[in-house]
């Protein structure tokens, strides 16, 4: 398959996946199914459940309103050979905002449990802090799976198999961590191929991106790459705000950093803007983090 197939083909596996079934939905109940995507180590990636949960709660809602902001919580690790359902629950509808809980379920427990709130397009103060200086054009960058060549790692068949093109501004943490410890980085992003003109489509992609590369703040700031012996990463919760629209198809820049970690636990930040320096999404995102002698 050549390249330009196999990105054509990535992003429409992630468009089925985002592509939620309602027919078990009933005139009380807002019940959706989706499928998973593979994954090399067998457990569910957390963006495809936030942007399968935001989606979910969007179709509960007229077209007009957006989804503004999300908090959720990571409770159980989801298997990627199964299926997901998301319930919804429709807390309040108010004038101008709404609120829904998601709920994502496997084999009838929670995985993943979500707040989101809903706003009608409105006038009001408007400020951004602007994007970082001097950050080098995407492409003028490698992509991620050419720096990993050939190497035979999860990493490197997640990276030839998902959507995104991803490309470290700073030396990438898969197989090894750079020799400078600093508590932040810088990535381009954007999906392989085109998405529909559906904005709630790429609130929810936007979604899924946020949550890939976010964690590595962290491990940066102590020298930890991905290919650590006995590192042990999974993500507790995770909060998103959407201030503008914004295109997954298009170069989108995340800023990311890490104020804080102890006890097992690390804090990260992130902002992300368009190409032309728009800030569109703020994230934050704690994980725990377990590292051999740490």
């Amino acid at each position: 398959m050549s390249a330009n197939a196999q990105a054509q083909a990535s992003v429409a596996r992630l468009l089925e996946v985002l592509d939620l079934d309602d027919s078990r939905a009933r005139t009380t109940e807002d019940i959706f199914t989706g499928q998973s995507h593979a994954m090399p180590s067998g457990r569910i990636y957390g963006g495809q459940v936030l942007g399968q949960s935001i989606l979910a709660a969007e179709r509960t809602m007229p077209t007009e309103r957006a989804a503004h902001s999300m908090h959720g919580y990571f409770l159980r690790p989801g298997d990627a050979t199964q299926g997901i359902t998301i319930a919804v629950d429709r807390i309040h509808d108010g004038r101008s905002f709404s609120t829904r809980r998601s709920q994502a379920y496997q084999n009838g427990v929670p995985i993943f449990s979500m707040i989101a709130s809903f706003q009608d397009e409105a006038p009001g103060l408007d400020h951004a802090q602007p994007m970082p200086a001097g950050i080098p054009d995407p492409d003028d960058l490698t992509p991620d799976d050419e720096r990993l060549g050939t190497v035979a790692t999860d990493a490197t068949l997640l990276l030839t198999q998902r959507p995104v093109d991803i490309r470290h501004v700073d030396t990438s943490l898969y197989l090894s961590a750079a020799d400078e410890r600093a508590p932040q980085q810088t990535v381009w992003m954007r999906m392989r191929a085109a998405v529909p003109d559906d904005p709630r489509l790429h609130r929810a992609a936007l979604a899924y991106l946020s949550d890939m590369t976010i964690q590595e703040s962290i491990l940066r700031a102590h020298g930890v790459s991905w290919g650590t012996s006995g590192l042990k990463v999974a993500s507790l919760d995770h909060a998103m705000w959407w201030h503008r629209p914004a295109r997954v198809d298009e170069w989108l820049l995340y800023v990311q950093e890490s104020p804080n970690a102890r006890g097992g636990r690390g804090l990260a930040a992130g902002r992300v803007y368009t190409r032309d320096g728009i800030l569109v999404a703020s994230v934050a995102q704690e994980i725990m983090i377990r590292v051999p002698e740490h």
